[in-house]
């Protein structure tokens, strides 16, 4: 069957609504574009890059309030120092394979120079997971030109996913991973807030793979959809990328990012010792513009972040499912290939722990 993204399988996980397109795009402003390098000759490349662009254009001169969080750390986000520092990002955000985070941050200072940002220097975000077992790495395939691809070409409402942009040879719970997004819509003293998620989803072992609690890869074993053995397994990488137009300071983007471990716990994810999780969030609610010698801001009073939490734990999860369910089987280097988990059976399994009622 067609791939599709798991609601419109009729799988619902959480209780929360989306947005209208389901996306991190549903947070007004946020723009998502992709380079996604699939070849043969001279060597085997799945690669890519994916862009987010908080702002759009004007993330140069219009900050937003940014935090991270690292669930486990054997990974790469750069600028994170920076965050730390001030709490806000001030450049696109971008996710691409580990060996190529250097080429994808300089392209971000080349697109500020050709754009004529006015800031003084760059200390942009590149995140990274590893796809050396489908893609040739070590050819270091991807160009300048390539990110600046990426980026030139963000837009809003609905985005790809599955084997796209930084996500293209990605494996998760040893099925076909990649690119994945979702959104949650959350009320709080009668205003409408939403949350967003995209992930780049490069980890787990099969048999801890959850659907809405049910254990769906134990139920499609290797007798269904069959591994090579020298794929790994629980080592891997997950990258999330929260955004909201909750009125959000620094540290409750913090906050915020942290409750993407609980969508990760809920599809399956442990934070193996080689895994590189590590979780960003940021809110366009405030303006720190770059001239302005004092910025008025507002937050959202502690008290009314737990449905924020719960909305970015929904969202992690629903991401991670989607790139699960739109990533399409693959082959790549010396003839490996990753099945992409089968629908229909994902379906049974679905209907056999929660019939209809």
């Amino acid at each position: 069957m067609p791939r599709a993204r798991l609601r419109d399988l009729g799988i619902v996980t959480g209780a929360l609504p989306p947005g209208p397109f389901n996306a991190i795009t549903d947070v007004g402003g946020v723009r998502v574009g992709y380079t996604t390098v699939v070849r043969d000759a001279p060597h085997i490349v799945r690669t890519g890059v994916t862009a987010i662009w908080p702002r759009g254009q004007d993330i140069w001169t219009d900050y937003v309030f940014a935090g991270f969080h690292s669930f486990n750390g054997n990974g790469e986000m750069t600028g994170l120092p920076w965050i730390a520092e001030q709490g806000y990002i001030g450049a696109p955000i971008c996710i691409t394979n580990t060996y190529q985070v250097g080429i994808v941050r300089d392209a971000i200072c080349a697109l500020a120079v050709r754009d004529g940002a006015s800031q003084a220097f760059h200390l942009p975000v590149v995140a990274e997971t590893y796809d050396g077992w489908l893609s040739d790495i070590q050819r270091f395939s991807l160009t300048q030109a390539d990110a600046i691809a990426a980026l030139d070409s963000a837009t809003g409402g609905p985005i790809h996913e599955g084997n796209v942009g930084g996500g293209t040879g990605m494996i998760c719970h040893e099925f076909k991973g990649g690119t994945g997004t979702a959104s949650r819509v959350v009320v709080e003293h009668g205003e409408g807030y939403v949350v967003g998620a995209l992930v780049q989803a490069n980890y787990g072992a099969r048999d801890l793979l959850r659907v809405d609690g049910v254990p769906v890869g134990r139920e499609i074993g290797l007798d269904a959809v069959p591994l090579r053995k020298q794929m790994p397994r629980e080592a891997g990488s997950i990258i999330v990328i929260l955004a909201t137009d909750a009125p959000l300071l620094p540290i409750q983007c913090q906050r915020l990012a942290r409750r993407a471990t609980t969508g990760l716990a809920w599809v399956g994810g442990l934070g193996a010792n080689g895994s590189g999780d590590i979780f960003l969030a940021f809110s366009t609610a405030n303006h720190v513009r770059q001239h302005d010698w004092i910025s008025n801001v507002r937050m959202l009073a502690p008290d009314a972040m737990t449905g924020l939490f719960r909305a970015a734990a929904e969202a992690t999860e629903e991401a991670i499912l989607n790139a699960l369910c739109m990533a399409e089987t693959m082959t790549g280097r010396d003839g490996r290939e990753v099945h992409a988990i089968p629908l229909d059976q994902l379906q049974q399994v679905m209907r056999r722990y929660r019939p209809a009622r």
